[in-house]
Order: C-alpha cells, then structure tokens, then sequence
C-alpha cells in the first residue's frame, strides 16, 4: 500500500516544532515555551514501556467483573500514583450477562448442532487457556428458546430489508442469518425483531475478514474458520451505559429498572457464530438465490429462503450486577486547577484485548508518565490533566457513561475538553471529533513524525485523501458513538476528540480468542512505532489544552463543516422528491411489470407519499448570521487579552458546546441531546449530523423535520448570541 503515496509524499515536508513562529493559542513568547516542552516530551515517549505493559495487562482475560480486570485497575492506580498522580479507584455496579446456555442447532432438512467454540491455535499459548476464555456471545441479547425457518438477510441494515420486500419475503415468525459488518451489530437483532423476526444468528463471513482477505491465523492475520466475534448488541442508540439506570450512575445504592422494563436489552435472542458454524446452516437453505452483492465467500451458493432450513436456537444468561473499575488519576494544574483536560481509553476486554482497547491504553500510561516526569522537573501543565482508564466499555460504554452521569455538574463547570483513544494499529491518523478543535489537531499532526514514512502524520493524512486527483485537505470526521467520548460530547456537551491509527493492519482479531499479544506483534505494530505516534499525538494536544493562553478553538472550519451538513440535506431532500415522483409515474403508467424477468416472482410496487415542500428557511437564516459572526472573530486580538478578561474569555469558551445540546433531547431517545452529532438510530456507531432533522427527512417524518429544523435554528441562534458574547471581549 506504501507506493501509492510515495510521490505524493515527498513532496510534503515534514514541520519542525522549532520551524513555527506562533502556534494557536499561544503568545509568541509562550509559543517558544511550548515547543520546547513538547520536544522534550516526545523524546521521552518510550515503546519498550508500552510493550512490557501490555504483556502485564493481556496475560489472561479481563471482561467484567473478572480478577484480573480489578488487577489491571489496581496496578495502574499504582503507576499512577507513582508518577505523582492524586488518583482513585471509582467504583460503579452494572449489569452484565454472562452466557450460562448456548444451544443452537439446524433441525431440518438435515441435523447439525453449532460447536461454537473457537479452536486454540499453535504458537499462541493465550488462546489455550481454556475456561478462563469468555466464551462466544452477544451481551444484553435476551433470554430465549426458539426455533423457526431460517431466512438470510445480508448484513441485515434497512436497505437489506427494502430489498426482502421487493422480492416478496417476509421474516415474520421467522429466525434470520446475518452478517456482521454493514452496521453497528446491535442495530442487526434491532431491526429483525422490529420486522417481526423472533430469532437472529450473527455470523462472520470469509469474505470480509476471513480467507478471501488473506491467509488465516496463526499463518496470517485474518479470522480462521473457529473465530466467533463478540460484542455488545444493547440498543445504544436510545442510551449507553448500565441498562438500569438510565441517566443516573450506577452506585451501589442506586434506584435500578426492572430487568423486563429495560429497554436498551434486546426484544429476540441473538447469538454469534463462525464461519464453519454457520455454512451447514446457510446450505440447507433454498429459495431465491441470493443478489450478487449479498454473496460471501463460502462455497456454496447463497439462498435467502424462508426455509427449508429449519434451527432451533436457545440462550440462558446469568444477569448479575458486576463491579467496574475506572480508574482516575488527576495532576494538578498550577494556573488554572480548576479547569480540566480529560484524556480517557478503556482497559476491559472481551478476552484479552491485546489491540482493543490495551495497545491504546498502554499510549495513554505512556504520555502520563512523562507529563508526571516533566510535573516533578517543575514544568507541569497549568490546566489540571486527568486521565481515566474505563471499564465496562465493551458492553455498552459503561463505565464512562457512568462516571460522566455520576459528574454532570463538576464536567459542566470545569471540563475544557475530552481526548479519547481505544484501539490502534499501524498506519494513518484517523481522528475524529469537535469541529472547533480542527484547525488545533492539524498544527499538532504537522509536528508528529510518521513512523514509517518520515513525513508528519498530518502529511500522510493528507496523501491518503489525494486520489483521482483529488486534493487532500485535513479534517476532523463527525463523531457517531463507539466508544468513550459519546457520553462526554453527546451527553454533556465537552468538546471532544477520538483518535489512532491503522489502515495498514487488517485483520480478523476483533474481540476473538485471537486479539493477544503473540497476535499484535506479528500483525499490528511490531515495534510499538505507531504507540509512540499515538501518544506523541495525543500527549501534544493535552499539552496544548492544557498550557494554552487562549483555548486554542477555532470556528471557520466548524462553520464550514455544519455548513455542509445542512447543505447535504437539502440536496437530499431535493433528491428524494424526484426519485418519489419519478417513482409514482413508473407505478401509474405500470412500467414497472413491462421492464420486469418473466421468469421471476413480481411484486407490484406502490405509489409513495409525496415529498412536500420543506422550509429551511430558519436553518439558512441562522447560518447566515453566523458566517458572519465567525469572519468577524478577531483570533488575534484574542491572543491579547491578559488577566481577568482572559479568563472569563476562557470560561466562555468552555461553555460554547454545552449551548449546542437541546435540554429535551434528541425525538424519541432524550438521552442524545447533541443537536450537531450523534449515532443514527438505525446505524448504531455511524454518525448523523443534524441527527434531528436529518433522521425525520430519511423517516420520511415531515412534520417532525419542519418542526427540528424550527428546534435547530433555535439552537445554532442561541450559539451565534454565545459566540458575539465571546467576541464582545
């Protein structure tokens, strides 16, 4: 993949820190300070540490509730303190189901009973540690004995579903095979039980991580015929966190839901499979063949039925309130400890998680050990640095979302802005997040050096968008949900940040038996490279939150990108109507049926509703007046400002997110209060900008649209008026 973007980067240098006069944010006397500082503390970033600790944190299986999993949490709480952290254990008790039955069996036409067990592979002793492994399950699917025709529905995401009802099948009653990918997984059980399904297996294709991509593991790096992908499947669109206490933290003492009144755990049974598990069952099955782009790569030929394909599936879970661990560690700020810079990665695991989340989380203990170090030499940060080690990611952003709901008050008031990583690998920066933050991550990724090309990060970034002559920009993508920043930005309104690398290291490990160290170092960054780039990156960026005269948020680029949002649906909308009225003239003058095979079933389509005309009038007016607003902003008479008008400057600054939350949420899911970005109700971790609007336009919910784009305008209004108080100073 490197030679591709060879030419282009030679012709990009690479930005030394000393090559800079002034950095955003910063006088020039203190841009001097900075970037002395920075040096030193990329100097110091040691690979050899992050390895060694993730053989300490990866040597057995640490989900929730297990020994090792309080191990982990207790033996960073000791590093930290070492480093002359004030850090605590918080503690919060969350359900988590632990499989106690897993029966899944093929009862017609022929019989076959799931082994779903992944088999240990030689020269990996991780993956043969027997019962200590988890074994291979979908958290918060419900309990369930079922068994019914099967019906194969692709990735199972809405479009797979238009596509059954054109060709006359219906899932009703029915037990459905999906694939993962396509979507979050959760919206897979989600939209099956909404289409009347009442079962719903999750299988992992060879061809999209399995031997069609590349040899398998242990000789290469995809999934092997045994490997079984676990996950989460709570409906975390409605909310994240403990499924009993929405809202609210889970302490000990907490007021807690009824399991049955929960609404976030699924309404069918849902199960995970392999490959080899799954091809007996996708056999047996006959009817339609399956469309061209629905085909795997088994060797068979793919149906969709219903039938004849016959399988029982029955699940039993242990629902038990389990401890999660986060740990928090504080280094005091000299200038301003009352304003936090929050920098966060998970350390649970399904099994071992060697990649996801610990070669993010050794980064993370990384960076705090040098801030530590640079803190004891008399050159800490001025704003208070906190960094949290998360449990409970994995089945639902737990342990984030509860600590954030157990601080509401505390992040409201003192929160500059949240830097989160989980995973990472080997390859290009992917960073995503607050559009205001843009322009400060960019002059940070000039100034990280790319392990294996020598140009900065940002520069690989930006070849890597240089296709088809098209020019490569540098830009944040819009956060959807996935990991721990969601609570932070969608909930609470902190400026937030996610970011890593990869794109260079694919494989099939993800939350299989196989995601140990033995596996990292042969297929994900060998040497820690691109751990020292991580923490580099994101040791740079707290530093820079954390030391900045004037917090370094910038509002052209985010103008820009909301902009944009609004632009992309108003072209959709236009878009819509005419497919609707081409549409409704194809079904009255019967084209349809003259233009179909004979030889296949035809199902007669019908007219739609209308596309009526939409007013986005108010949204144009609001933007309107912010484009001036934000070219009116004066940066550099900002950087001026000393004393008591820099810090009520400052706090202003801090509050400028939180104005774009909307009190009452998000329709239908109030939780989600982020009228910019949040995770689709139907694509789960992919994001939906302008989620209130754009989601009634895709519903085809006019009236509910008319009345989020009244419901936005308000909002971007209330942010214009923020951002003239701002100016005013």
């Amino acid at each position: 993949m490197l030679k591709k973007y060879l030419f282009c980067l030679v012709c990009i240098p690479f930005f030394s820190a000393s090559a800079q006069n002034d950095i955003m944010g910063f006088t020039t006397e203190h841009t001097t300070q900075e970037t002395s500082l920075e040096e030193t503390f990329k100097s110091k970033i040691s690979a050899q540490n992050m390895e060694e600790w993730m053989k300490i944190m990866t040597d057995r299986p640490h989900y929730v509730g297990t020994q090792k999993g309080k191990e982990n949490a207790e033996w960073m709480l000791k590093q930290f303190k070492s480093w002359g952290y004030d850090a605590q254990i918080d503690t919060y008790h969350v359900l988590f189901p632990y499989p106690k039955t897993r029966v899944l069996e093929l009862t017609a036409p022929t019989k076959y009973t799931a082994k779903l067990e992944a088999v240990p592979v030689e020269g990996d002793a991780y993956t043969q540690q027997g019962e200590a492994l988890l074994p291979s399950y979908n958290a918060f699917s419900k309990d369930g004995d079922v068994e019914a025709e099967l019906v194969y529905v692709n990735y199972g995401v809405p479009d797979d579903y238009k596509q059954l009802e054109k060709m006359g099948i219906d899932v009703k009653g029915k037990i459905v095979i999906a694939k993962y990918y396509g979507s979050w997984r959760g919206i897979k059980p989600k939209l099956a039980a909404e289409k009347g399904a009442i079962g719903c297996i999750i299988y992992s294709d060879p061809k999209d991580d399995g031997y069609v991509r590349g040899d398998v593991y242990p000789k290469g790096a995809f999934k092997n015929k045994t490997g079984v992908q676990r996950g989460s499947v709570m409906d975390m669109p409605l909310y994240p966190g403990d499924v009993l206490t929405p809202g609210y933290a889970a302490t000990k003492d907490a007021k807690r839901l009824d399991r049955k009144e929960a609404p976030t755990i699924t309404k069918i049974p849902v199960l995970p499979i392999s490959y080899e598990d799954a091809q007996p069952l996708l056999e047996a099955l006959e009817g339609q063949v399956a469309p061209s782009s629905w085909r795997g790569g088994l060797p068979i030929t793919y149906h969709i039925g219903p039938g004849p394909a016959k399988v029982h599936l029955k699940l039993e879970f242990n629902w038990d309130l389990k401890p999660a661990y986060d740990v928090i560690a504080k280094l005091k700020g000299s200038t301003y400890p009352d304003e936090w810079v929050m920098r966060g990665n998970h350390h649970d695991a399904w099994v071992h998680g060697a990649a996801d989340p610990i070669s993010g989380m050794v980064a993370l203990l990384e960076e705090a050990r040098v801030m530590g170090e640079l803190a004891k030499a008399g050159k800490g940060p001025k704003r208070s640095v906190v960094y949290c080690a998360w449990d409970a990611e994995e089945p639902g952003l737990i342990g984030s979302t509860e600590w954030v709901e157990d601080h509401q008050e505390d992040l409201k008031e003192k929160a500059v802005a949240y830097i989160n990583t989980d995973g990472n690998g080997r390859g290009f920066l992917g960073v995503g997040g607050s559009h205001m933050l843009q322009e400060m991550v960019k002059e940070v990724a000039q100034h990280v050096q790319d392990p294996q090309t020598g140009v900065s990060v940002a520069a690989r970034k930006i070849a890597e968008e240089q296709v088809d002559g098209k020019e490569g920009v540098f830009k944040l993508s819009a956060l959807g949900s996935g990991s721990d920043y969601t609570p932070f930005i969608q909930h609470t309104g902190v400026p937030s940040l996610n970011l890593g690398f990869g794109g260079e290291d694919s494989g099939g490990e993800y939350h299989t038996i196989f995601d140990t160290y033995t596996y990292y170092k042969r297929f994900k960054d060998p040497d820690f490279a691109y751990g020292v780039a991580l923490s580099q990156t994101a040791g740079i960026i707290t530093l820079r939150l954390a030391n900045a005269d004037i917090l370094p948020f910038e509002f052209k680029s985010w103008y820009t990108t909301v902009s944009g949002y609004l632009d992309e649906i108003m072209k959709e909308t236009e878009k819509m109507r005419k497919e609707t009225e081409k549409h409704n003239k194809l079904v009255a003058d019967n084209a349809y049926k003259l233009a179909s095979d004979p030889k296949e079933p035809f199902v007669a389509p019908k007219k739609e509703v209308e596309v009526p005309f939409m007013d986005f009038a108010p949204l144009q007016n609001a933007m309107s007046a912010l484009k001036e607003t934000v070219n009116n902003f004066d940066y550099k008479a900002m950087k001026e400002l000393t004393g008591a008008k820099k810090d009520k400057l400052n706090q202003q600054l801090m509050g400028l997110e939180q104005v774009l939350l909307n009190k009452d949420g998000l329709p239908r899911r109030p939780w989600f209060k982020h009228e910019i970005y949040a995770p689709g109700f139907y694509t789960g971790y992919g994001v939906k900008t302008l989620p209130g609007v754009r989601e009634a336009i895709e519903q085809k919910n006019w009236e509910e649209a008319q009345e989020q784009i009244k419901v936005l305008a308000e909002t971007l209004t209330a942010y214009n008026n923020a951002l003239k108080n701002v100016a005013a100073l």
